[in-house]
């Protein structure tokens, strides 16, 4: 899908913005009747470009108000416990993001937790008991200076 063309990446940008926009209000934004509009983005959601449609919520508002990064290094590095580690933390609502990587870490996890002390109950009972964790490093986040969700289309 990298030959888009300039409609559809307007209607990219603008459903990244508000998707919960009308059809209508989408076609009179990028300048197409409302059925061609239609029929690009049900095309953009069958090929797999949208992936779905989602609601960002205020995690202080929420009472998250600790998020840290921390960096996971695992024992070893062998199918059978990355696939382990990966599903576990795929258990953790905590974990609102994690990367495989390159570097110094072998995961990079974004973690939230409503206050140091439950992201500490977080450390010692649920990430230092995951099986093949060798190492931890953790960032505590001051303040964020820059956040988006929006891809650059």
């Amino acid at each position: 899908m990298n030959d888009l063309d300039g409609y559809s990446k307007k209607l990219l940008r603008e459903l990244q913005l508000d998707s919960r926009r009308s059809m209508q209000d989408l076609s009179a934004r990028v300048g197409l009747s409302a059925t061609p509009c239609w029929r690009r983005v049900k095309e953009m959601e069958e090929g797999g470009l949208i992936r779905r449609y989602t609601v960002l919520l205020n995690r202080e508002q929420l009472g998250l108000h600790v998020c840290c990064l921390v960096s996971v290094n695992l024992q070893r590095h062998v199918k059978g416990a990355i696939l382990e580690f990966e599903k576990a933390i795929g258990e953790c609502p905590e974990v609102i993001e994690c990367f495989s990587s390159t570097g110094e870490a072998d995961y990079l996890l974004k973690v939230v937790a409503p206050d140091i002390k439950a992201f500490d109950v977080f450390l010692n009972q649920v990430l230092f008991t995951l099986p093949g964790v060798a190492n931890v490093r953790t960032s505590v986040v001051l303040r964020e200076v820059k956040y988006e969700t929006a891809l650059p289309v």
